[in-house]
């Protein structure tokens, strides 16, 4: 059956790491940047996805510190998360390849 697909968010979430580890809000900054605004997480949906990120091996906490009495926990990617993340966005090119020759061999056909 192949790699198991990631959904949207956790796309960006690991595409998020990909450049460093990052704290949560860092994160959630930087995914509203990728999808240029198009995806808002929230904080809940976050750290609910970085939990599961986290047991299935793709996410690892790389440090904690605290920030005006809070803790701020920097997360950053594995090897597993890495390998996922260039597979998964390698099938995502290649679909997108086959759908934009399609549209463009069918531009004269109407």
């Amino acid at each position: 059956m192949g790699q198991p697909r990631l959904q949207e968010p956790s796309f960006l979430i690991l595409a998020s790491l990909a450049t460093g580890a990052q704290h949560g809000y860092g994160v959630l900054k930087d995914v509203e940047a990728q999808s240029n605004g198009a995806v808002t997480l929230r904080v809940g949906t976050l750290y609910g996805a970085l939990d599961r990120l986290t047991s299935e091996g793709l996410v690892e906490v790389d440090r904690e510190e605290v920030v005006a009495s809070r803790l701020r926990r920097y997360y950053r990617l594995t090897d597993a998360g890495r390998q996922l993340l260039a597979a998964e966005a390698s099938r995502t090119r290649r679909q997108a390849d086959v759908a934009l020759r399609r549209l463009r061999m069918n531009e004269g056909a109407v």
